[in-house]
């Protein structure tokens, strides 16, 4: 992996990857993700999220205070240009070494600036026989920043579930994968478009997929 950053400027040479994060145990974050509150902003009831911003200082984490987070429509038609605003992770979640682990894991991996900032999507998306889950509603995108991480923590009764990387719109997938609890895709947004394929369930009772969504600016402003 090249380094991102030079002393004055971003070079934006980081394409995408996968790594299996070992120092992440899922077991004692997967709870935090079963209150989480449903999101407002889309039609369905079948997405919940919470969204914290952070820098880091040393060895630690630091949440920013709260804000919004904003998208034009270039880069979400379906939400974009609207202010939106989402609680806070838990604060035993930022303190937990699990958390704390992914997140260095990000900025580590992404080469980032010391002072860059991180926002960090807690992201559960249901589904069942009668409503599939749309983890990507917004279709194939960009989310307007200059990297991204996605990690899964778990995957409960369902089938589906497949990022898509894209060069461009109307083609085909470069990258069709499958995320696997403790898996983390890193992916330059000015390089690549991408999506995630609905869920549904194995069976009859109701299907989850779990992840954070990590990325470097926030897109969160005060």
């Amino acid at each position: 992996m090249k380094t991102a950053f030079t002393s004055t400027e971003l070079e934006y040479t980081f394409m995408f990857t996968f790594k299996k994060v070992n120092s992440v145990t899922l077991e004692g974050i997967k709870p935090f993700f079963d209150n989480l509150p449903v999101d407002p902003y889309i039609e369905g009831n079948y997405r919940s999220r919470k969204l914290s911003s952070f820098i880091v200082s040393g060895d630690k984490l630091v949440k920013l205070p709260h804000g919004y987070l904003y998208q034009s429509k270039q880069y979400n038609p379906l939400v974009g240009n609207v202010k939106r605003d989402f609680e806070e992770l838990d604060d035993a979640l930022i303190k937990h070494e699990a958390f704390k682990h992914l997140v260095f894991a990000f900025i580590d991996s992404c080469k980032l600036h010391p002072e860059a900032e991180i926002g960090v999507h807690q992201i559960r998306t249901t589904c069942s026989a009668n409503n599939y889950g749309n983890p990507a509603p917004e279709g194939i995108h960009r989310d307007g920043t200059d990297f991204i991480g996605i990690f899964s923590v778990d995957r409960k009764n369902i089938q589906g579930g497949q990022t898509h990387l894209y060069t461009a719109r109307k083609e085909k997938p470069v990258v069709s994968k499958i995320l696997h609890p403790g898996e983390l895709l890193l992916v330059n947004d000015h390089e690549f478009l991408h999506f995630t394929t609905p869920i549904k369930p194995t069976s009859d009772t109701e299907g989850t997929r779990d992840v954070f969504v990590l990325t470097s600016p926030s897109l969160i402003s005060e």
